[in-house]
């Protein structure tokens, strides 16, 4: 846990999938933090000066030592807090490394259209894209959880699928053609840990619905 004397903060935007993960990793390592919500729209003064970069959320300040990008900071939760262990040994970090930047490279956009995008072509387009990704992903899952018997980093990476399949009151995917990722949805969503730091649908909806639509906005440009 921290200490006393440690400083952690986070900024992020209550709904993103991104920030969620950073929090279920401090969750799981008992890290306490402060959390200071942000907004997109108008960005803090805060942001701007910690991810003059990208100017993206989540940022995770440690002490004053500012780190972006989600898995970027999972990583560097795991590094700095020994206890649960979130990544294995190198082979399999290696691993675990490849299939979580497969999930933001290859699921994250076409899960978010499935859902949003209300041109049809345009919707069935990002199905298909989603469900090609989704079959890797359905044969590399082995045990209860991408990280065996408990969740681990994969399965961190991959939130994205049960937060949308719960704003969309439907399944993203037919339970009967990924079986295993449905069943894995479902307990990691419903994990005791996970569910701490989920919030009401609502939030996880206002957040898509207006990336969504900037998605589709960058799209017509």
């Amino acid at each position: 846990m921290a200490s006393s004397q440690e400083e952690v903060i986070l900024l992020g935007v209550i709904g993103s999938p991104f920030l969620h993960r950073v929090q279920i990793a401090l969750k799981l390592k008992g890290v306490e933090y402060k959390y200071l919500e942000d907004d997109l729209n108008n960005k803090s003064d805060l942001l701007l000066k910690y991810n003059p970069v990208y100017k993206m959320i989540p940022v995770f300040v440690h002490n004053e030592k500012p780190i972006s990008e989600s898995l970027v900071i999972v990583e560097y939760i795991d590094d700095t807090w020994k206890n649960n262990p979130i990544l294995p040994d190198p082979y399999h970090r290696a691993l675990a490394r490849f299939w979580a930047k497969f999930i933001d490279d290859k699921c994250v956009a076409p899960a978010a259209k499935s859902v949003f995008i209300v041109d049809e072509k345009e919707k069935e387009k990002a199905k298909e894209e989603l469900f090609e990704a989704l079959n890797y992903l359905e044969n590399e899952l082995k045990g209860k959880f991408f990280g065996g018997d408990e969740f681990g980093f994969v399965d961190i990476a991959a939130v994205i699928i049960p937060i949308i399949q719960e704003i969309a009151g439907l399944q993203l995917f037919p339970s009967e053609k990924f079986p295993k990722l449905s069943k894995w949805s479902q307990d990691f969503y419903n994990h005791p840990l996970v569910n701490q730091v989920m919030p009401p649908k609502d939030q996880l909806f206002a957040y898509f619905k207006a990336r969504a639509q900037s998605l589709a906005a960058k799209t017509k440009n």
